[in-house]
């Protein structure tokens, strides 16, 4: 950004904020207590819950990356396990707010509709959590570790993770729309894959990264920086509404699977 980096760069200075935050109480020490707790909220979670829907979705890929964490597949292992830790914090955070962010309330409110697919909610609780959360976790990561988003290596091992759940994704969808038994009424097949075709992991990690970039930029500079968080949840609230559209047919659909 040239000189309004510097400029920036200087304020940030100047107020203190280079100095790595705090661990905040509450922020889960380590991956495997992560994936425990993940696994507490999804069990309690009721059968034809959207939300567990997104829940069961997400605990599978936590799983898988603490698995990759574990053989060496990233340059910082210990960067990207704490970016993990405040990453899936701010699901835990989301699901147990009584009052959802723009972002997430598309999901919480329609958590309940018998005409939306499982597949429908788990794509708009990935398009909640990558879009609006992860890059205030990157920022919030980089914080505590004082680091900065052009940290060396830090983006090549996000993409790596980018790279990991594009090895899942199909497999991911696949697995959903094996659950809903597509071939009870054909109408369904293509107005679903249509619907969440348009979205995709790794436009929605790209974006992430660059809001992260922006966000940070803006770390200090207020009361532009709580405009932008503002604005950034109710645009991602905006996409996941799309995303939750009923589909004709779906709900005969879903109650012959159940």
């Amino acid at each position: 950004m040239g000189w309004f980096s510097d400029v920036l760069g200087a304020v940030r200075t100047r107020l203190g904020l280079d100095r790595p935050d705090p661990v905040p109480p509450g922020q889960l020490p380590t991956v495997d207590a992560l994936v425990a707790r993940m696994r507490e909220v999804d069990a309690g979670l009721p059968a034809g819950d959207g939300v567990r829907a997104f829940s069961g979705m997400y605990l599978r890929v936590t799983e898988l990356v603490r698995d990759r964490l574990g053989e060496g597949w990233f340059r910082d292992a210990a960067t990207m396990t704490r970016l993990d830790l405040v990453f899936a914090g701010l699901w835990l955070e989301a699901v147990a707010a009584p009052t959802p962010t723009d972002a997430w309330l598309p999901l919480f409110e329609s958590r309940s509709r018998s005409d939306v697919l499982a597949i429908q909610f788990a794509v708009a609780g990935m398009n909640a959590h990558i879009n609006h959360d992860l890059p205030i976790a990157v920022v919030r990561t980089c914080r505590q570790l004082g680091l900065r988003p052009d940290s060396p290596g830090l983006e090549e091992d996000y993409q790596r993770v980018t790279d990991l759940l594009a090895e899942v994704q199909d497999d991911v969808r696949r697995s959903f729309f094996d659950g809903i038994a597509l071939e009870v009424d054909e109408r369904v097949a293509g107005p679903v894959a249509d619907l969440v075709g348009t979205w995709s992991i790794g436009r929605a990690r790209d974006a992430a990264w660059t809001n992260a970039g922006v966000l940070w930029s803006l770390e200090g500079v207020e009361p532009l920086r709580t405009q932008y968080l503002a604005t950034l949840s109710r645009t991602v609230g905006l996409a996941s509404r799309q995303l939750l559209t009923p589909l004709a047919g779906s709900q005969a659909v879903a109650g012959a699977t159940t």
